[in-house]
């Protein structure tokens, strides 16, 4: 029997809810394939800033580096509002991603059939399909470059500007190489073509993206390769999605590109994430959603972007494959059986469910 040890952190808000759904379907796939997952609880974001006054504890991040996996709920809410941003519940995720070096973020948009109605988009465009990935980077960029405050000067008839901020972007042809690679790898196991999203007729940083991307693209010679600006591109997600497959992308334009593409597709409570650093590394995995405080512990939250997660992590970390597909399987069965949490109702009111039970549901079909 093959033995792993996934860190967990529930976090926030709905976040302990949707965290213990995908244990308790990874402890169901542990059962059914003779694996056993051992779950270290750790404290992380807003329950942690309560408990020991940071937001990611040194004992919580040495926990993780142990692991082979993390499995992340939701950090942060309007309790943790007023405190300053580097000591705000979100400090964790980025940290997490820094300490862990965690520089790709895997962002799949799929319309599951089931769900078609609550694409707000055309039926006639909904009707082709929607599955994209979405490669982010995750730790360089204008999320990490140098930022602060300082005097600003005058204008030309001499009044003080007053105080400016600033945000820096710089990236590497190191950390644009190792994303790209990640993209043009996704890219080769789906339909073979690659969109690089930037600003190139602004950004310095982007006509390197594009350099390097062209320069690598010679290895991938099965891979089809464009570049979109990201203004374009974020047009073109809505009229047009289905000719998208991968798209890699820098941080700041993957933030904002992987959140329209995930609502093209209905609900952002179906919604996994993964993010990857070097293989051998434990990578982390938290569905998309926010911390929802609002319904916590109320048995509404909708916990199945927290298990498909899980089925990430089983791919993408673990590399177990079949396991992973079972619970996709056991997901889409769910829903096309017409079981909804309240967020994906859409007309299927009859058949809403809780957390626990649709927890239950999704073990019962992984057979």
């Amino acid at each position: 029997m093959s033995s792993f040890r996934i860190a967990v952190i529930p976090g926030d808000g709905i976040g302990p809810e949707v965290t213990n759904a995908a244990c308790e379907v990874l402890e169901q796939v542990g059962k059914k394939y003779s694996h056993q997952f051992e779950f270290n609880e750790l404290l992380a974001g807003g329950s942690a800033i309560d408990a020991t006054g940071d937001a990611l504890p040194a004992t919580t991040l040495a926990a993780c580096k142990n692991s082979d996996s993390v499995l992340l709920g939701a950090v942060g809410g309007p309790k943790w509002d007023d405190l300053p941003g580097n000591r705000r519940p979100e400090r964790a995720l980025l940290d997490l991603r820094g300490g862990l070096n965690l520089y790709a973020n895997l962002r799949p948009a799929i319309l599951f059939d089931a769900l078609s109605v609550a694409s707000p988009l055309k039926a006639d465009i909904v009707d082709k399909g929607i599955d994209i990935m979405i490669v982010r980077e995750l730790t360089g960029g204008l999320y990490f470059g140098e930022r602060g405050r300082r005097q600003g000067g005058t204008l030309e008839d001499g009044t003080p500007m007053g105080v400016e901020a600033y945000d820096t972007e710089a990236y590497s042809e190191v950390e644009i190489e190792r994303i790209v690679r990640v993209g043009f790898d996704m890219a080769m196991g789906r339909d073979k073509k690659l969109t690089c999203v930037d600003k190139a007729n602004i950004l310095e940083s982007s006509r390197l993206w594009r350099e390097v991307a062209t320069k690598i693209s010679t290895e991938y010679p099965e891979v089809a390769l464009d570049f979109m600006y990201v203004d374009n591109a974020s047009m073109q997600l809505v009229r047009r999605p289905n000719d998208f497959d991968v798209i890699v992308t820098s941080n700041m334009f993957g933030d904002i590109i992987s959140d329209e593409a995930g609502m093209i597709t209905g609900s952002i409570g179906m919604l996994p994430s993964a993010s990857l650093g070097k293989p051998g590394t434990p990578g982390m995995y938290e569905p998309v959603h926010g911390s929802a405080p609002d319904i916590a512990g109320m048995d509404m939250a909708n916990p199945l972007a927290a298990i498909l997660s899980a089925a990430m992590m089983l791919r993408w970390s673990l590399s177990l494959t079949d396991e992973a597909a079972a619970i996709e399987k056991a997901v889409t069965d769910v829903i096309a059986d017409g079981w909804r949490t309240k967020d994906i109702a859409y007309g299927q009111e009859d058949k809403v469910i809780g957390t626990k039970e649709m927890t239950a549901k999704v073990i019962a079909s992984i057979v």
